[in-house]
């Protein structure tokens, strides 16, 4: 289980997910797609939600992506339904692609009897497939009469590739004596470099806020989120994040950036760094989480940079794996990193202090080679001494088994 962070007006429900914020059903199925795992998921608002999304930055954007953006730009940012699947990812399918896509949505709109533009569409799995579409059609008209409060865990899984855990998340906060809720799953192993976003997030609330303030914090949550995690630095044709903001929970509605808004910016946050973080951690192949840590930079894009540099690192991810406390590679990294830095300066915490003013301080070289051999989650701090901007990046060590893996899955 990977912890969220915590304060003391969010609270972290157990056991829930998506259908947790008030108005919200999913479904979860095996549709046949592939042989056992479940691979299709509707997340349905009983309520038409204002709506936004983060997509990510590959030129090849697969068809399910052009789809979806181009209904919240029709509809106004607004959504109630949103169709999943996983095994095919209909990317790099031209004009079938695009056809099939639109199909799958006006099969929803159908079912559910709801505007063909309030549908969105994802897709994740095989790239240069087709949708096997009567397949996803029945899978459909199945999920419909399924969906239901309890239907978040079967929808979560049904979301997964190569993901060998569930992602799920959902907190509760109070908000002028309102309880606001907030729900989210995510899937994502391999093909891990958002820019944004090599991966599939959900994300529901029941809160009542202003759709251009909305577009506005998913933005500056994924920035710090999702776009601060990696696994193997390749970029992904399909993945984005959707949130959908259905205003059930009756607050006054949020019309500008006060207090209300920020308190609903940290518990969004929250769910975010959980569900990026879960990613992290079940990268293929993966036996740690590493957490890069970048303090006292000259400006928040330099301490990005540097955290991006070295959670990106073959090198330093290789090294975690061999458990071997080589701080030069991590060294090296920050160095490339485009950042502006004073070398004499830079101090390194890896478990302890083993740099100080850019040059190695006496440490026991037994107790970090312990650490990184017993330690399922490794933190690497970085602080470079000549600004106050912070930030944190994610990611996981490379191991034999992601060779295995993506020689096996295509």
């Amino acid at each position: 289980m990977v912890e969220a962070s915590t304060e003391s007006n969010f609270k972290a429900v157990e056991d829930n997910g998506i259908t947790y914020p008030k108005g919200f059903k999913a479904a979860g199925l095996n549709c046949r797609i592939r042989l056992k795992r479940k691979d299709l998921a509707i997340i349905y608002s009983e309520k038409i939600a204002s709506a936004c999304g983060v997509y990510t930055m590959n030129q090849f954007k697969a068809a399910p992506l052009l789809v979806t953006e181009k209904n919240l730009l029709s509809s106004g940012g607004q959504l109630q339904a949103i169709l999943i699947n996983s095994g095919i990812a209909n990317a790099c399918t031209g004009e079938k692609g695009l056809r099939d896509a639109w199909e799958t949505v006006n099969y929803v709109s159908k079912g559910l009897n709801i505007n063909r533009e309030y549908v969105a569409v994802a897709s994740t799995g095989k790239i240069g497939e087709f949708l096997p579409l009567e397949k996803i059609k029945e899978g459909i008209k199945k999920a419909i009469p399924k969906l239901s409060i309890s239907g978040s865990k079967e929808a979560a899984e049904a979301i997964l590739t190569t993901d060998t855990r569930k992602k799920e998340i959902a907190v509760a906060f109070d908000l002028k004596g309102q309880e606001i809720r907030i729900g989210g799953m995510a899937k994502g192993s391999g093909m891990i470099h958002p820019n944004m976003a090599t991966m599939l997030g959900f994300i529901t609330t029941d809160i009542a806020i202003d759709g251009k303030l909305l577009h506005e914090a998913l933005k500056e949550v994924v920035k710090k989120t999702f776009n601060m995690i990696s696994v193997d630095g390749d970029t992904s044709t399909n993945d984005m994040v959707l949130l959908m903001a259905n205003g059930l929970a009756k607050n006054i509605l949020i019309v500008e950036k006060d207090e209300s808004y920020n308190q609903f910016l940290k518990a969004l946050y929250l769910v975010a760094e959980y569900l990026a973080k879960a990613i992290a951690k079940d990268g293929e192949g993966a036996t740690k989480l590493i957490e890069v840590k970048v303090q006292n930079a000259l400006s928040e894009s330099d301490a990005e940079k540097v955290a991006k540099s070295v959670i990106d690192s073959l090198l330093v991810k290789t090294a975690i794996f061999g458990q071997d406390p080589n701080w030069g590679r991590i060294l090296a990294a920050v160095g490339y990193s485009g950042a502006r830095l004073d070398n004499a300066k830079v101090d390194l915490f890896l478990e302890e202090k083993i740099v100080e003013n850019g040059q190695p301080v006496k440490y026991s070289r037994q107790a970090i080679k312990k650490y990184l051999e017993e330690s399922g989650e490794i933190k690497i701090v970085i602080d470079l001494k000549i600004g106050n901007n912070h930030a944190t990046a994610w990611g996981c060590d490379l191991s034999y088994d992601y060779v295995k893996i993506n020689t096996k899955y295509s």
